[in-house]
């Protein structure tokens, strides 16, 4: 399909063949409770999901002593940054008025990013599903006896291959590799040699690819289809990472709650999430409106050169169309966002659900991470700045406005609550966080100083 046919269908193809920002509106937008109707899972696959998560704690707790805190749950805090919404109406005109939060799955146990959520989770199933069929445990024993060496050794027969360009290989090989899994990761020319190191460190086998995240997937999948023995972590369809996501809203809720924060007609929740292929931001979309409905509206972010989600939804063509398609490259300083092809699970899955779109220039990653760093002094990677895209835009762009007038919320923003949804950094080492400062601050002179 040409350009001109598929601005028929969707106009604003235009302007993202065009690498410009763009703020859009989701047309197919609906009701949660008939949007949810259409969807095959429930709030009971995803307190399962919890569940098993909860069952796993004990393990958790032994093999990654930074969650004796929270007991063995791999879970973020949500803090408010008062400082960064001042910088966001101050510098960027923002007009942002309610709550600012930071939800900082960039500070996740075991592996640093919200791929920690999915990733961890869909590998404890397999390994729970394996263990339970070998007779290794039965389903009423402490699950602390997966931190077991024979357990361990046990693992070491079966072997587990994922497709990624960076955050999901970090998660999959951290904890693959502590349970004893013979581990591959099938890694993009987009990826960071940081993350390459680290997990090579774990004693995961690393494999690159000079071509982007589709074809470290395709490969991947390949290697994994030729041995019995191996599971292939599928990012783009996997139903077990989606619902390992979707945990984070039942857990969200009791943050809020703990913060004060109302969700209700009256007290509208924006969450902006970083996007890529779709499966983090996807499972947290549903989980949160399985949990709030109508009263939480998400919204995705993603750089100009790689706004694959966007593009999917808005034509609807999903994963039949790639960003190549309508000339752009694909690449993007946010490596974790950096994917041509959305997922069509994903993408059917929230394409009622979702608010809508932010895309960003990539300097705007790196002015977002120094604003956080100086005014909170919290650190988070550049693809998970792209988040601040949607505060800044939400109360000050004409269709964004016009958006709360239909919804009937335009006049209850004062009372409103906005999420950041930090998706990694933690595990950035100290000479790679030092570089981005650099650039954030080279970016900023370029511009003139903010």
């Amino acid at each position: 399909m040409n350009l001109e046919a598929l601005e028929q269908k969707a106009p604003i193809v235009r302007k993202l063949a065009n690498a410009q920002e763009v703020s859009w509106i989701n047309p197919y937008y609906g009701k949660t409770e008939e949007a949810l109707r259409g969807i095959d899972l429930s709030m009971a696959d995803v307190e399962e999901a919890a569940a098993r998560l909860q069952r796993f704690a004990p393990f958790i707790r032994r093999a990654f002593p930074d969650t004796e805190e929270t007991k063995g749950l791999i879970e973020s805090p949500l803090r408010e940054i008062q400082a960064m919404k001042e910088e966001l109406n101050q510098s960027w005109k923002a007009g942002l008025t309610g709550r600012l939060l930071l939800k900082m799955d960039s500070h996740l146990a075991a592996a640093g990013s919200v791929k920690a959520r999915g990733g961890i989770y869909e590998i404890l199933k397999h390994a729970e599903e394996l263990a339970l069929e070998q007779g290794m445990i039965r389903p009423e024993e402490d699950y602390g006896k997966f931190a077991e060496p024979e357990m361990k050794e046990f693992f070491s027969r079966y072997a587990v291959h994922v497709g990624s360009t960076g955050n999901l290989g970090l998660s999959i090989g951290i904890i693959s590799a502590t349970l004893g899994f013979r581990v591959y990761v099938h890694m993009s020319q987009d990826a960071k040699q940081w993350k390459k190191d680290l997990l090579r460190s774990k004693n995961v086998q690393v494999i690159e690819y000079t071509g982007d995240y589709g074809a470290a997937v395709k490969q991947g999948r390949a290697e994994a289809e030729k041995d019995p023995y191996s599971y292939f972590v599928d990012d783009e369809n996997s139903v077990s990472l989606f619902l390992g996501y979707a945990v984070a809203a039942l857990r969200l809720q009791g943050q809020l709650d703990e913060l004060g924060v109302v969700v209700d007609e009256d007290h509208p929740l924006f969450v902006y999430i970083p996007c890529g292929v779709g499966g983090a931001p996807g499972g947290v979309t549903f989980g949160l409106k399985l949990v709030y409905g109508d009263h939480v509206h998400v919204f995705y972010e993603e750089p100009t050169q790689a706004c694959c989600m966007v593009l999917g939804i808005a034509t609807g063509l999903h994963s039949e169309i790639c960003v190549q398609d309508i000339g752009l490259s694909g690449k993007t300083e946010a490596d974790g966002l950096a994917v041509g092809r959305p997922s069509k699970f994903v993408g059917k899955t929230v394409e009622h659900l979702l608010s809508g779109e932010f895309t960003l220039e990539d300097e705007k990653l790196y002015l977002y991470m120094k604003e956080l760093l100086d005014r909170e002094n919290v650190f988070i990677e550049p693809s998970s700045c792209a988040a601040f895209a949607g505060p800044c835009r939400i109360q000050s762009e004409d269709v964004c406005l016009e958006y709360l007038k239909e919804q009937g919320i335009e006049d209850k923003m004062e009372k409103a609550s906005h999420i950041v949804w930090a998706t990694g950094g933690s595990l950035v080492p100290e000479d790679v966080r030092e570089s981005y400062i650099q650039k954030a601050i080279e970016t900023e002179e370029k511009a003139g100083g903010r």
